[in-house]
């Protein structure tokens, strides 16, 4: 069974934006895309632990703001042909509020 918690709103993200939660395992990026997807990554690059949250997302990516990494908001796994991976968590949203499974 999940453990859905509620940490913000859709509207509280900007469109192709993030938002960073705190966690006790460490800052947890949430972006949202043009089309209102949203996704959550571990808010570090898999390169040099850059802070994603402050990347530019375009279509499902964000591009790291320190070397232009591009990191999948789907699976978090760098784009060829850098490689690495940050951590993903499921995130949905209902009704207007997004949910975090941790």
């Amino acid at each position: 069974m999940k453990n859905w918690i509620a940490v913000t709103t859709l509207n509280d993200i900007p469109r192709l934006g993030s938002r960073v939660v705190r966690s006790p395992d460490g800052d947890i990026a949430l972006f949202r895309t043009a089309d209102d997807r949203v996704f959550a990554l571990h808010d570090h690059c898999p390169h040099k632990g850059g802070p994603l949250s402050q990347g530019i997302v375009y279509g499902d990516k964000v591009a790291c703001p320190l070397h232009n990494w591009k990191i999948s908001l789907a699976d978090g796994s760098a784009e060829e042909p850098d490689e690495g991976r940050t951590a993903c968590f499921d995130v949905k949203v209902e009704d207007g509020t997004v949910y975090l499974e941790l």
